[in-house]
């Protein structure tokens, strides 16, 4: 598990003409903790190592240390709120944790093993990613950056399932705590898809002179009028 280390401080001035000042002096990204037994808490953090780090996918499935003016809180990123057509975050949520509860959290699926993979190396099948994360439960210290999904033994027509993922250990998946209804696909390798244009193309080909129709119709006419 990754380690992030972010610095904010308190955020005294508050309302939208506030948070207006704040996107203006393009420094700062404006952010809230909440969670706990402590009330929550408004945030500035700097804007360029905030950046930086949500660029890392890991940093969305990672605890992450913030020292708020000198006091630390351990948290991990809920939301972010996007400008509608500018690449500028305008607000971020961070969320407590506590190391004796556990939390819900989603985590990327990464797939492994495509170039092994029996279904797609040896009988040409397609792979569909089906899902690119999960939700899952543990304690902050079990929590994974993301999980992998092995394919190496998948054949053509084969699905992987939620159940066929190995979870490390203290780790749970909150969809299939609520019963197996629940165990959806992840990946599967199906069969190519036929009838693609190239065989439209050869299709083509094989009659090249073909004759139309209405050439026999004119000659029907010419007779009637000799």
């Amino acid at each position: 598990m990754s380690d992030y280390q972010l610095t904010a401080n308190v955020r005294k001035e508050l309302g939208k003409g506030a948070s207006r000042r704040l996107r203006r002096a393009n420094e700062q990204v404006a952010a809230i903790i909440y969670g706990g037994e402590k009330a929550p808490q408004p945030i500035t953090i700097d804007k360029a190592a905030f950046y930086k780090a949500i660029e890392d996918e890991a940093f969305f499935s990672s605890l992450i240390n913030i020292d708020v003016d000198g006091n630390k809180e351990q948290v991990i990123i809920r939301d972010l709120q996007r400008h509608p057509y500018k690449a500028l975050v305008t607000h971020a949520d961070f969320m407590r944790v506590d190391a004796t509860h556990e939390m819900k959290l989603h985590v990327p699926l990464h797939v492994v093993g495509e170039d092994k993979c029996k279904g797609i190396k040896d009988d040409g099948g397609v792979l569909h990613v089906l899902a690119n994360d999960i939700e899952i439960s543990c304690l902050p210290k079990d929590l994974p950056e993301y999980l992998e999904v092995d394919i190496s033994n998948l054949e053509l027509g084969a699905t992987l399932h939620l159940s066929d993922l190995a979870l490390p250990a203290g780790v749970s998946s909150v969809a299939l705590s609520h019963g197996e209804e629940h165990d959806s696909g992840v990946v599967s390798i199906t069969h190519p898809t036929r009838g693609t244009a190239d065989d439209n193309a050869e299709g083509d080909e094989a009659q090249p002179n073909a004759e139309p129709e209405a050439p026999e119709a004119n000659a029907k006419q010419d007779d009637k009028g000799e």
